[in-house]
């Protein structure tokens, strides 16, 4: 991707030369289609994004369309390639980004907004949608940040909302076969381009912002409305059912230098069912879905032969809940063992059948165990229907200890709706004590290389989520909360870990914005504002100025509390769960009430049956999972 006599200018140059191992390459000249899919982050973290790959696959298994990667490069790349005039390419065949036929972007993190307009402008297409011609791709958004597209619909053409695998082979079946007045490409004319989008607004699960205006409300908000009878009033998510079906990357890419996620890995499951209240993607990936363990062998088998990797990685938001856990456990160990290749699950809840599911996984080898309590008192985890005790919590952590883990990573957040400071220092006390288990059941060597990490997030309310209109907790509260946490928490074992307050303010601040935070994020990286998921890199004076140039506050916006009978900007997106849903969960929020899991209990109506008439497609009674 960059010239050979430019690599040893910049930092770990095998970020930038391609030819990896199982990497596909067509000829552009057999293919009709080419589609740039692009990760706005490093090569090291692009390539370890799954969903990136599945929809490689998804495209490459068609003989007439080519799918290419295209990562940001590093600030040091990217200021040599601006000083030569080196356009962003992809790694497969080193096109120029303007010259594919779509460009698809990763909308991941709120934190890599303005990376996508610096991969646009790096690859030589106008950042906004507006200022684009026939002879621009049309590019497309998909991911978690397209469930509330509105900051960033300036510049997209289009966005993908929901399972990716489906809306990408109705567009590609679209592309492939396009009649004369429709290619812009050859015309290169902008009225064909606009005829284009519109005719990509007809298929499940588009969403097209240059179909509707915006009509501000009493607070100033934006709110999306259809410019003509012909938009649906919300665009709904499409579901893909049958997870065997859908395309899984049997001989992924096998990157030069060491990816974050580096392993091979298969999705077990896909959504989640337990109805954590704060979390997004347990609300806008519903219902449970699952792959046969039959496939699911054959998947992890080829990608080990095909990748040589000595790790295997089964990806779900949590593996325990699928229903033939340990059947499959037993298959891969049967299968992998001998080759001394390691399963791992890195999404457990919190119980010993958890723990003892782990410990049959690792048994080639342990690495660290990661369980997500996410509040320190019963109170807080009723309120936020995390469904779990502190005696289901000591008991999987003393389980762990007894297997012979040493090293135990602990989640929480801070600043959740109803949280008080007894609360934070219930997350100290937690913590003390698995430390103390830890002495008990661990030999004294053992003690010696005990390691507990505990990772403390600040609470952000998302679209989609029951509370999505609570607002961030202020920052002197934070600062005090987390104050009281280094107080408590002095053990040298324990390895303490606070997410900045400011980076999650701007988080907050994109997460539930509208239309007008274009201006704002143009703005800031015009300003310089890049790679602002990275701590050296982020800047929250460059963001206050660009909230104030157009007239807008980031602390308020990301602190205001939203009335529960308004209009929002992201309800032009159906993302499945229904706002009388959400409603009834913030109200059991309040009384600090739990709601079952659906899959072993009646429908309980959260809307998802709209979408999906067998919902869920996969049930089991409570405890099935755990025989």
């Amino acid at each position: 991707m960059l010239p050979e006599k430019l690599l040893d200018q910049v930092e770990t140059p095998a970020r930038y030369i391609g030819g990896e191992r199982n990497q596909v390459v067509k000829p552009p000249s057999e293919v009709d289609v080419r589609v740039a899919l692009c990760y706005p982050d490093t090569y090291e973290v692009g390539m370890s994004h799954a969903g990136l790959f599945v929809l490689y696959e998804t495209v490459n298994q068609r003989g007439n369309v080519a799918a290419e990667r295209v990562f940001l490069p590093w600030v040091d790349a990217i200021a040599l390639m601006r000083a030569e005039g080196i356009p962003l390419r992809s790694y497969e065949t080193q096109t120029t980004l303007s010259d594919f036929d779509v460009v698809g972007i990763t909308l991941q993190h709120e934190l890599t907004l303005t990376n996508v307009l610096e991969l646009l402008d790096l690859g030589g297409i106008p950042i906004r949608s507006e200022d684009r011609t026939g002879a621009d791709p049309l590019v497309i958004g998909g991911g978690p940040c397209a469930f509330n597209p509105e900051p960033m619909a300036d510049f997209f053409d289009l966005f993908a909302v929901g399972d990716g695998e489906p809306v990408l082979q109705d567009l590609l079946d679209l592309l492939t076969d396009l009649p004369d007045e429709l290619d812009r490409r050859e015309t290169r004319d902008r009225e064909a381009r606009e005829r284009l989008i519109l005719r990509c607004a007809a298929i499940d699960g588009i969403y097209a912002p240059a179909c509707y205006g915006t009509d501000p409300d009493s607070r100033g908000m934006l709110i999306p409305t259809p410019r003509d009878d012909g938009c649906p009033q919300a665009v709904a998510r499409r579901v893909a059912v049958d997870l065997d079906a859908q395309p899984w990357p049997t001989r992924p890419v096998v990157p030069w230098v060491e990816a974050v996620h580096d392993r091979a890995e298969v999705e077990i499951m896909r959504g989640c069912t337990r109805g954590c209240r704060f979390c997004q993607a347990g609300m806008v990936y519903r219902p449970a879905r699952e792959r046969s363990p039959e496939t699911l062998m054959e998947q992890a088998s080829s990608a080990i032969a095909a990748t040589g990797y000595d790790e295997l990685s089964l990806l779900s938001l949590n593996c325990p809940d699928y229903s033939r856990i340990s059947e499959l456990i037993d298959c891969l160990h049967a299968e992998l063992a001998e080759d001394r290749v390691s399963v791992a699950m890195p999404s457990l809840r919190i119980d010993t059948f958890s723990v003892a599911l782990a410990d049959r996984l690792q048994r080639v080898r342990k690495s660290g165990l990661t369980l997500a309590p996410e509040a320190g008192s019963q109170r807080l985890r009723n309120a936020i229907n995390k469904n779990v005790t502190q005696e289901d919590l000591l008991r999987a952590v003393a389980a762990a200890f007894r297997a012979g883990w040493q090293r135990v990573k602990l989640y929480f957040m801070m600043g959740l709706p109803g949280e008080t400071d007894d609360d934070v220092r219930a997350i100290a006390s937690l913590v003390n004590e698995v430390l103390a288990l830890g002495r008990r059941e661990l030999s004294r060597s053992g003690y010696g290389r005990l390691k507990i990490g505990v990772s403390v997030n600040a609470f952000i309310p998302k679209p989609h989520t029951p509370f999505q209109w609570s607002g961030l907790a202020d920052e002197e509260t934070l600062r005090r909360r987390r104050a009281l946490l280094y107080e408590h928490l002095t053990d040298r074992r324990i390895q303490l870990s606070v997410s900045d307050f400011e980076a999650a303010q701007l988080e907050a601040a994109l997460a539930r914005g509208d239309r007008r935070l274009c201006e704002v994020i143009e703005g800031a990286w015009r300003a310089g504002a890049v790679f602002d998921a990275w701590s050296e890199s982020f800047d929250a004076e460059r963001w206050r100025d660009a909230f104030g140039d157009c007239g807008l506050d980031m602390r308020h916006l990301a602190a205001a509390e939203l009335a529960t009978d308004a209009a929002l900007p992201w309800d032009v997106i159906d993302a499945g769960v229904t706002r009388e849903y959400l409603l009834r969960e913030l109200a059991h929020a309040r009384q600090g009430e739990i709601t079952p899991d659906c899959r072993a209990n009646d429908c309980l109506g959260c809307g998802m049956a709209r979408l999906v008439p067998d919902c869920p497609p996969v049930r089991w009674e409570m405890g099935d999972a755990e025989s």
